[in-house]
């Protein structure tokens, strides 16, 4: 698995997923919603620490630009 994440797409998902699990741990009752927010969110940072987007890859996005790729 290859690195395809840049230092700006890693911090914008850790930080937009550290909001969502607030939101869904603070701000939401025990629903659907609540959980959806909480996955994504779990999603979100976990991408952010591994540098790998498995959508990025299916079409073909690499903004890592290390050795592993150019910055496209």
């Amino acid at each position: 698995m290859k690195k395809n994440l840049g230092i700006g797409d890693r911090v914008f998902r850790f930080i937009l997923g550290v909001i969502l699990l607030y939101l869904g741990y603070s701000y939401f009752d025990n629903g659907f919603f609540s959980w959806l927010l909480i996955v994504i969110g779990a999603i979100g940072v976990i991408e952010s620490f591994i540098s790998y987007c498995g959508l990025y890859q299916l079409f073909g996005i690499n903004t890592y630009g290390g050795k592993n790729g150019k910055i496209k």
